[in-house]
């Protein structure tokens, strides 16, 4: 995030020359995966937080919504239920608990694969040389045609139930980040374009959502058109160095992103609490293992740089204006087209693999195998596994888990939520 990014604040909401702007709430939605129904158990949580007397906030709760790999489906099917009000994020709960892995991906079939492990592997091999990825995710495509009314986007843009969806992919072709961004087609919002990011006015369909979590290696590249020309997209999550930018570019000024990160990997969580890191394995790692280290990599990491520096950025601006306050003038500090932008972060308070492990048993038997192979069964290497269950007992503890740290966070999201200007 960089100071030219927090120029674009308010070109949807209250405009750069106000020293008031209106609150423009945004959802940043990261990705991981199965590991996103955590993502529905907090907003299921949070509605029942924020339910009417006890906020003022729209009926739907915000105006921007951004999402990346899983999280973009989370987003867009938000944004296809944001007509319906706050029931919406409750909707998100009912959608994930349909879910399991027969309606995301297969793998490709192969005699006697039911009966040899030797096959299975067979199989995925000549599925990954055909179509650049171990698995089949048409079931996914089958299952977002019947349960994302993308119709309904456009009509919540007009009724200006929503502002902005924004959905992010990575060019495997160019190598840049795109963000697809659909608005009402009055608003006057502009594509910007940054060193590796840039972003263009698409309606969202399908294609982008499949494109935006098509994990690398696991799932097929997505064609989409972008300047005129064809190109091949893989998960937004990679090279993405700014997830908070694009909530920032639509008017987003308060903004609420959810990751699904491990608290352990790091020694610091988004809220700014500390946690002790794992005991160092004397064993060496398996595949599984540096499979599951690589995929955190992509799909965590950069959430929790992006939010330190939108608080370092905040506190130039708040430093700057003190400073020509003090020594030159009031209204030259108000004149500065940057506007502080609040972050409120949440990922998990505990560990996802783990949680996984505790629940590898129920994937599809021919994934288990491939995974077992892996070393992607134990430990660390749980990680990978976590990536891919779709199963209803993982999704619902996920779920559980993301209403028990709403609970832990209950006054930040009041606060979140409240009438108050950043």
């Amino acid at each position: 995030m960089h100071l030219d990014d927090l120029t674009q604040i308010n070109t949807m909401g209250g405009g750069l020359g106000q020293p008031q702007p209106d609150i423009t709430r945004g959802l940043v939605l990261m990705g991981g995966g199965a590991r996103t129904a955590y993502q529905a158990g907090v907003l299921q949580a949070l509605a029942e937080l924020i339910k009417p007397p006890l906020a003022k906030a729209p009926a739907f709760p915000f105006q921007v919504l951004v999402g990346t790999s899983a999280g973009a489906l989370n987003a867009t099917y938000l944004a296809s239920r944001a007509i319906d009000g706050l029931s919406a994020l409750s909707g998100l709960g009912e959608f994930w608990r349909g879910l399991n892995s027969h309606l995301v991906y297969h793998l490709p079939d192969t005699p006697l694969a039911q009966f040899s492990r030797w096959a299975t592997a067979l199989g995925v091999t000549l599925s990954a040389r055909k179509q650049g990825a171990a698995l089949d995710s048409m079931p996914l495509v089958d299952t977002l045609h019947r349960r994302i009314a993308l119709n309904n986007i456009d009509l919540a843009l007009t009724r200006g139930d929503l502002k902005a969806l924004a959905v992010t992919a990575s060019s495997y072709t160019t190598g840049v980040h795109w963000t697809f961004c659909q608005t009402h087609e009055l608003t006057s919002t502009e594509a910007w374009s940054r060193p590796g990011r840039r972003a263009e006015l698409q309606d969202i369909t399908i294609e982008h959502l499949m494109a935006s979590s098509a994990i690398p290696f696991l799932f097929p590249a997505t064609p989409l058109w972008v300047d005129g020309n064809m190109e091949y997209f893989g998960d937004g999550s990679m090279r993405q160095s700014s997830p908070l930018s694009p909530a920032v570019h639509l008017g987003a000024n308060k903004i609420l992103a959810i990751g699904v990160g491990q608290p352990q990997r790091g020694s610091m969580d988004l809220s700014g609490s500390s946690f002790q890191a794992s005991p160092a394995s004397k064993h060496k790692p398996s595949l599984g293992n540096i499979a599951g280290h690589a995929m955190a990599s992509v799909f965590n990491d950069t959430l929790m740089a992006d939010v330190e520096q939108v608080q370092r950025v905040n506190q130039s601006i708040q430093q700057l204006k003190k400073h020509l306050s003090q020594h030159h003038s009031p209204g030259l500090a108000q004149s500065l087209p940057f506007r502080e932008v609040e972050v409120l972060a949440m990922q998990p308070s505990e560990s996802l693999d783990a949680l996984a492990q505790a629940h590898v048993h129920e994937l599809p038997r021919p994934v288990h195998r491939v995974l077992e192979g892996l070393g992607a069964l134990k430990g660390s290497g749980a990680g990978l596994a976590s990536y891919l269950l779709f199963e209803p007992g993982f999704l619902r503890a996920l779920m559980a888990l993301g209403a028990h740290d709403v609970n832990l966070r209950k006054e930040e999201l009041l606060g979140f939520f409240s009438d108050s200007v950043p």
